[in-house]
């Protein structure tokens, strides 16, 4: 017992000194060994983030397939010379004039091309011997797209950057139901030569058929075949021809579902649409029918008329006023 008391009286004070050492410095020790791991360990990044710089290289790689045209806006720079930049808007012939090296057709080139071309003048020209340029484009005036034909809401509308078919098609409110399968597309640099797309219903065949589209594009959606039953038939109606194929008397009248129960067949004929006027053709519906005449071929725009059996009623229908009766019905797809 003597001996502990005097263990603790003999060190008692030196572990009281090392305590308060260790009390006192471990907060420092602390902070320092936590500092490493706030370093190495960064936030993750967000799905947004890691999408965004993928998004921003597609949308710079298209724009750097871009063809300058007239009425764009140019911002040129001349690396050390600040005097030779300038921002120069194309004229409507694709020329720009430039200080020293004068007038310079770059209509039809990419903004890269026009930084080579205008290079190659200065050194040409012996101006500078080795010149940098930069060209950006800071207004496209024809970077939209023309919406024509059979769509809700033809127009012009503004497109940067890569678009397709469908995108175009779903600016202008999607096609009408009078629509064709086929879509013309006029590009900027070859108007006369468009390229002609098929529409399909199928949809492993409709991924082919959107295609891409470039600024200064020309879309037209075509306009379907349509032909018209009007008359004594269960269901009046128009009929788009698919594809512009022929359709056949018999056949327009199975899509009107057949003769109303006062029809005429005898009275019925086809008005078409002729370059003098509108012509009358006597169909022999009875005989085509009882399989005693061959069957008609209607073209687009004809109207096929089956009378009442009253042949009061069929004298006053004449033909302009059956025309417009068909042209008012609504249009059906088969």
């Amino acid at each position: 017992m003597k001996q502990s008391q005097s263990y603790s009286a003999r060190f008692g004070g030196s572990y009281r000194e090392l305590l308060f050492i260790v009390l006192f410095f471990c907060p420092a020790l602390f902070a320092q060994s936590s500092e490493p791991n706030t370093a190495v360990r960064p936030p993750a990044a967000t799905k947004t983030e890691a999408a965004t710089p993928v998004d921003t290289a597609s949308k710079n790689d298209a724009l750097r397939t871009l063809k300058v045209g007239g009425g764009d806006l140019l911002d040129i720079k001349v690396f050390g010379v600040p005097e030779l930049s300038d921002s120069v808007r194309i004229s409507a012939r694709g020329d720009v004039s430039l200080p020293l090296v004068g007038t310079v057709h770059l209509d039809g080139l990419t903004a890269e091309q026009s930084e080579k071309l205008i290079e190659q003048k200065l050194k040409e020209g012996g101006f500078l011997r080795d010149p940098h340029v930069s060209v950006f484009v800071k207004e496209y005036a024809t970077a939209g797209i023309s919406v024509m034909g059979e769509v809700a809401r033809p127009g012009y509308y503004a497109l940067i950057g890569a678009r397709r078919l469908f995108d175009a098609l779903s600016l202008a409110g999607g096609t009408t139901t009078k629509a064709g399968k086929i879509v013309s597309i006029a590009h900027r640099d070859t108007p006369n030569d468009p390229q002609l797309i098929t529409l399909s219903n199928d949809p492993t065949k409709s991924s082919l058929s959107n295609v891409e589209i470039n600024p200064g594009d020309t879309i037209v959606v075509s306009k379907a075949g349509i032909v018209y039953v009007v008359g004594e038939v269960t269901k009046p109606s128009g009929f788009v021809m698919e594809n512009n194929e022929s359709l056949t008397v018999l056949q327009a009248l199975a899509l009107a579902e057949g003769l109303g129960r006062s029809a005429a067949p005898n009275g019925a004929k086809i008005i078409r649409k002729t370059p003098t006027g509108l012509e009358e053709i006597l169909v022999p519906l009875k005989k085509i029918l009882e399989g005693k005449s061959p069957d008609v071929a209607m073209r687009g725009e004809d109207v096929l008329f089956v009378p009442a059996s009253a042949g009061k009623n069929a004298a006053r229908r004449t033909l302009e006023a059956v025309v417009q009766t068909a042209t008012g019905l609504a249009v059906y797809r088969r």
